[in-house]
């Protein structure tokens, strides 16, 4: 739940999933619909699906027990190098180090060398025995991951009372490495048009031309310049959407009609029982004004 989002958003998701799924074998007898629906407002939905095909593949295979060799771990879903490292030493205490964004910071200063130079594997290979001289690596790896997002900060990092300022490279340097930049954002325009009738629903598509929302359902959308303003649309409102990095600034058109192409189908706009993303609730929100 934390990858690409902040504590405070997934604590009380959090709460609640646990509270619903008391055991590992609970989560594998649910399904995706049920997943999805509590997952809801999240975002990055295939982290949501990759659980629930974990859940099954460890209780069906490993008796609900998370394998101990990265090989075997890495073969569940969603799980990369940098899990499989995070889950060994946080669940299985192994001399471990889970590589994120803000560990690669820390060994960069300490260092003082850009990132893009660094072979952060062969470095932990061959530092083993200074970096893993105690028995507590599940607490080792978390503290790692936190002093790099509370201490050596990307901007305004706390070099002064830092307790490794005595060895740190970067803090002696007066040739500091910059911290690697955010993602580049992206600017997109999108017209969305919406079809509604008079019993208060909206029509939609599980096609979608925005990558990242594929097989989500939503209204259908458009690229602004292939827009043409015939069949009678007319305009709502504009307005403006974050995801990720890219920005977007929508138009939001609508028409009330009672046929609807054949790849649609209607969905009450007050009845929320199925799984839907919290950018298409925006639309629900927007197009509601109108009854």
């Amino acid at each position: 739940m934390l990858q690409q989002t902040q504590v405070k958003t997934v604590i009380p998701y959090f709460n609640k999933f646990t509270k619903k799924f008391k055991t590992l074998k609970s989560l594998a007898k649910s399904n995706e619909k049920e997943i999805l629906k509590m997952w809801e407002g999240l975002g990055y939905y295939r982290r949501a699906r990759n659980l629930l095909a974990c859940s099954k593949i460890l209780v069906k295979n490993y008796k609900s027990k998370l394998p101990d060799t990265i090989n075997e771990i890495k073969k569940l879903p969603g799980v990369g190098e940098y899990t499989a490292n995070a889950l060994l030493s946080l669940v299985h205490d192994k001399p471990r180090i889970a590589v994120d964004g803000n560990v690669k910071r820390v060994f960069s200063r300490n260092l003082n060398q850009e990132e893009i130079k660094i072979n952060f594997e062969k470095l932990i290979e061959k530092n083993k025995k200074k970096l893993f001289v105690t028995n507590r690596n599940a607490d080792f790896v978390e503290a790692l991951m936190e002093f790099g997002a509370l201490v050596c900060k990307p901007k305004d990092p706390n070099c002064l009372t830092c307790c490794l300022n005595k060895s740190c490279k970067y803090f002696k340097s007066n040739k500091k490495i910059k911290s690697i930049k955010n993602k580049m954002i992206k600017n997109k325009d999108y017209n969305i048009f919406c079809y509604l009738n008079k019993k208060k629903q909206i029509a939609l598509t599980k096609n979608s031309q925005i990558g990242f929302l594929k097989n989500f359902n939503l209204p259908e959308i458009k690229e602004a310049n292939g827009f043409s303003k015939k069949h009678n649309w007319k305009f709502l409102k504009n307005y403006k959407n974050s995801i990720s990095n890219l920005k977007l600034n929508i138009n939001l058109y609508y028409k009330f009609s009672n046929k609807i192409p054949p790849m649609f189908s209607w969905y009450s706009l007050k009845e929320n029982k199925e799984f839907v993303p919290s950018f298409t609730k925006k639309i629900f929100r927007q197009v509601s004004t109108l009854f």
